[in-house]
């Protein structure tokens, strides 16, 4: 049966490597089966969580949290997460971030310096991974790969 699309904000507190600290992230999902808690991952999580967008979690309701909470990852979907931080002061973002996208990448920012990428399950990552390892290696940027699928390991 072919539910009708309704999204549920869930909350995540994590601990994240890129602001070495414990964050706390809130991220819009598709409710798959909200009586069993099944939500599918509707955004790019920013700070390094151990899935990725499409990915079907386990959320429940925290007394303590006063929200519906994840708790663990039922599925993966095989996208990756990619976190870049730009070093070079004189970087264009958003051209960057356009060049990303020629790739097949969607991205979402927080500011002049920090955009999180995801890569679907479809893409080849040799590509990306190639232009990621250029740039760092120029030091125009830094990335990290928070949650990078098989698939995608395989690629580089």
């Amino acid at each position: 049966m072919m539910q009708s699309y309704n999204s549920e904000k869930i909350l995540v507190r994590y601990f994240s490597d890129v602001l070495d600290e414990i964050v706390v992230e809130t991220l819009w999902t598709e409710i798959i089966d909200a009586e069993k808690g099944l939500y599918k991952i509707d955004n790019i999580p920013f700070y390094g969580p151990e899935f990725s967008s499409d990915d079907i979690v386990f959320a429940e309701f925290d007394v303590d949290e006063g929200r519906i909470t994840f708790r663990n990852v039922v599925e993966y979907s095989g996208n990756s997460t990619i976190q870049i931080i730009i070093l070079d002061k004189d970087q264009n973002v958003q051209k960057l971030r356009n060049e990303f996208k020629e790739l097949g990448c969607e991205t979402e920012g927080t500011g002049s310096n920090y955009f999180v990428m995801e890569v679907l399950y479809e893409q080849k990552y040799s590509p990306i991974f190639k232009k990621l390892t250029e740039l760092e290696t120029a030091e125009k940027i830094s990335f990290a790969e928070p949650n990078i699928s098989q698939k995608h390991i395989s690629e580089k």
